[in-house]
């Protein structure tokens, strides 16, 4: 079966994924795709952040927000990456870069479906597809403490492996 097939089978699953494959192999492409392929691209956005891209200390702001006053320098309230794919899709790329006290949030985003903002103390219902994205081999950062176990297994519910282009060179224009 080909990542195609996949993808149209599990489009309109509210299942989590977890798409793995070398750098530049489309990983991000096929998220928007299977978004772009579900109900939910008529009932929210799809929203992408790259978990390596942002310094620790911003991450969790980015995903959950924050309220005003929470921290130096918050002086309005933020929504966050989740509230905003609320009804949508959520593509946590290069998740095996994201530190273990966050993934405990995501972790717990998955199972509970709300969250708070940063000093918040009212709790955000958010309905967002997860979409988790990877190049490095999650398994290896489990076994080195770095990647929790019980997280991998909540978004490995449905695997994603995309071979390199040099594999699928039907695919390349």
């Amino acid at each position: 079966e080909n990542i195609y097939d996949l993808a149209n089978k599990v489009a309109d699953t509210d299942l989590p994924l977890l798409m793995t494959g070398e750098s530049g192999v489309g990983k991000t492409a096929m998220a928007k795709f299977i978004h772009t392929l579900s109900e939910r691209n008529a009932t929210g956005t799809f929203v992408h952040i790259n978990c390596s891209a942002i310094p620790e200390a911003l991450l969790e702001s980015e995903l959950f927000g924050h309220e005003a006053g929470a921290f130096t320098g918050a002086k309005n309230p933020k929504v966050g990456l989740f509230e905003m794919a609320h009804r949508g899709t959520i593509l946590l790329d290069e998740i095996g870069d994201m530190p273990l006290v966050l993934q405990a949030k995501i972790l717990n985003v998955l199972q509970e479906r709300k969250f708070y903002r940063i000093g918040g103390t009212k709790e955000v219902e958010v309905d967002a597809r997860i979409i988790a994205a990877t190049n490095t081999n999650l398994e290896t950062l489990i076994a080195n403490g770095s990647f929790r176990r019980d997280l991998f297994f909540r978004l490995n519910v449905v695997p994603i492996m995309i071979p390199p282009l040099r594999e699928r060179k039907e695919e390349i224009p």
